[in-house]
Formats: C-alpha cells, structure tokens, sequence
C-alpha cells in the first residue's frame, strides 16, 4: 500500500512535517509495510517557504531588511540551488503581524522589504521565483518594492516620493531605465488566491484596508492614488490592466508583479504542489490523507485540503481529510473529492488543551490508526484491494 500524506500545518499546534509523521505512526501501527510519502504542505500564505524547503531539500537565508515602518528587521526566504529558485514570504518583511495594532497606516506601510529581498536572491543568483504575497500591512501599489528593484517614482518637483502609500499621493512621474538589469532573466510565480482588482469598491484600498488601519475617510482617498498610478504605469507599460483579478492582492502588490515584472498570479496550493513534486507521488497512490486545523465552509475557497484533493481525482486516488475542528458545513467539501473526513479531538476538552503540540500529535496519530483499522477490515471482510 502506498499512502501520500499532504496535510497543512495546525496553526498554532502542529507544523506540516510534524501532523505529517502523527499521521505516518497511526497508519504504520496498522500497515507497517506501508510505503507512506509525507508531502509538506502549504497554501501559498505562511509555512510556504517551509513547506517546499522541507520537500527540495533548500537553504534558508537570512538578510537585514526594512520592516513596514522602515525599520531595520531581518527576514528569511528559501533559496533551492538546483533549480535557481528563491521561495519568499512577503509577510516576512512587510506583513501586517510586524506591526502592532495602533502601528497600521496605509500611508506609511512600505512594500520595501520585500524588494529587498529579491534582490539579495537576484545576487545569490536565482532566476525563477515563487513568492506568497498574503498577510501584508502595506497598501502602496508595490512601489516599495519595486523602488528596491531600480524603479524610480517622482513628484512634479522630480524629487523621489516618500515611501508607503501617502507616496502614491505626490506620484508623477515613474522610470523604469535603472530597473536591475537581471529581472528579464526572471519569473516570478506568484501565489495569489483573492480576485480583486486594484481599485474600486472591489478594491484593495475598499475591501483589505480598513483591517491594514485605513479609516473610512480615507478609503476614497487612496483608491483615487492608486488609481492614478495605475494610469502612469500604462506610461511605461501599455499593456498594464489594474482591473485584472488580483491585481488588488497584498495592497496592490499584485498589480505592481503583473505591471512591472515578468509574473504570473496562481492559486496558492497549486504553487506549492508543483514545487514539492506531489504530482508524481500521487499517480501510483493507494490512498490520501490531507487536512489542516479546521474544515469548514471556507475550506473549498482555495485552501490545501481541497487542492489536494482535487489533484488526487485527477488519478482516482480516495481522498480523506483530518482536522482539528470540523463545521457543519464542512459536509460541503464531499463536492470538492474529499471522500470522508475526522475531526482528531477524543475527549471532551478546552480549546487550548486540544492545541497544545502533544495532544494534537497524538490525537492525529490515534485518529489515523483508527481510520486505517477500518479500512483493514474493509479489506479483509469487504473484498477490497486496499
């Protein structure tokens, strides 16, 4: 029997290598023959970069960068030597847990620590990029980052605009002559899972600022900036569509990766699968396991469990999913190729007992034994070949 085990990490509990190998003992303690691939798991957002260093086997570096208030932090981001390729985290430099609640501006966010660190990748040579752009703090357009990468933004005085978006407010003028000359070597794949455009009431600055502390008032303000940057970038980019789905992603990011840089916007999960290689394990698969902390009615928009899945119909592989928590509406994701699924809680107990790291390793690891007896009676009484 060959088992693929992808589950996401519980937040807060358990990590995707560790509800990996909860998972392999119970099973092992039922099928101890069974070949069993534990695929680290991600969903474009935090734990990506783990998940695909853990899968490839890269590097992680650290580097001094700016924070969103310009302050000097150091960050970390994978880079995988084999193939060129540099896994970032936006939320590493500019997300919004970096700042404390009575921090978050808009105004004064900046995007620039996340230039900053691809270009560190750039030197250590990377070409191809896969960057998680969720979690941010900023709502710049992505001038920050892409002022880090050469790009220059003027006001009518011809004087460099200040960083964060009240930057976007003075912007006149941008040029694109002293962008680093080895971005047209690059790709950047960008895991990007929200569809809205840059401005408007589907905006970035309507829908994602007031959580990023954009006030009510100011709401119209910046959407009519970042609406005029969107029309001088078609001054160097003809082609540059701020009503692209995503564009409004991370703040404006989106736009700035599509408008300025050689980039494509993908589902989170998908990004991950393909860098870990999942695929190929799936296609001779009996079986397989996946999950994350809480199944529910959200879980079918874009989350791991149900890309896995929808990769496992692709081979007509049974998919079963395990969580810490399930919803009634959790029942909805039958529809999505999750054939059953476990909630791990045995006894009745408070939140943070159940997610505390052993008790949710063993709960897991328990749960999946008993999942597997069943299915090893199955096999013996039922006449089926698992």
């Amino acid at each position: 029997m060959k088992v693929i085990i992808a589950i996401d990490s519980f937040k807060g509990s358990l990590s995707t290598l560790e509800a990996g190998k909860a998972a392999a003992e119970g099973i092992q303690a039922v099928y101890p023959e069974a070949e069993i691939v534990i695929s680290p798991l991600a969903d474009g957002g935090e734990g990506t970069v783990d998940a695909i260093l853990l899968a490839t086997k890269g590097e992680r570096k650290v580097i001094p960068v700016h924070d969103p208030l310009g302050r000097n932090i150091t960050a970390s981001y994978g880079i995988i030597r084999e193939t060129k390729t540099a896994v970032i985290e936006m939320a590493a430099a500019s997300g919004i847990t970096l700042v404390s609640e009575n921090e978050r501006d808009p105004f004064y966010t900046t995007t620039l620590g996340v230039g900053e660190m691809i270009a560190d990748a750039i030197k250590e040579g990377c070409r191809e990029f896969i960057i998680g752009i969720g979690g941010s703090a900023t709502n710049d357009g992505g001038i920050g980052m892409l002022s880090a990468l050469g790009v220059k933004f003027f006001d009518k005085d011809g004087n460099i605009v200040e960083k964060g978006g009240i930057g976007l407010r003075d912007l006149e003028k941008i040029e694109v002559g002293s962008m680093l000359s080895a971005l047209k070597e690059c790709r950047f794949h960008i895991a990007c899972d929200v569809k809205n455009p840059l401005c408007g009431e589907n905006g970035c600055s309507a829908v994602f600022g007031p959580q990023k502390g954009l006030t009510a008032e100011n709401i119209p303000l910046m959407d009519a900036w970042l609406s005029h940057y969107a029309e001088l970038t078609k001054t160097v980019n003809p082609s540059a569509d701020e009503t692209y789905p995503g564009c409004g992603a991370a703040g404006g990011l989106g736009f700035a990766f599509l408008s300025y840089l050689p980039a494509e916007l993908s589902s989170g999960i998908e990004l991950v699968m393909r860098a870990t290689g999942l695929e190929q394990h799936m296609k001779d698969a009996d079986i397989v396991i996946t999950g994350e902390g809480r199944l529910d009615g959200q879980s079918c928009m874009g989350k791991a469990p149900v890309g896995v899945a929808a990769l496992a119909k692709k081979y007509g592989k049974p998919v079963i999913a395990v969580a810490g928590g399930v919803t009634e509406e959790a029942s909805s994701l039958h529809e999505y190729g999750i054939d059953a699924f476990f909630p791990i809680v045995r006894t009745p107990c408070t939140l943070g007992e159940a997610m505390k790291t052993e008790n949710a390793y063993r709960n897991l690891k328990h749960t999946a034994e008993q999942i597997f007896r069943v299915l090893k009676i199955q096999a013996l009484y039922g006449g089926n070949h698992v």
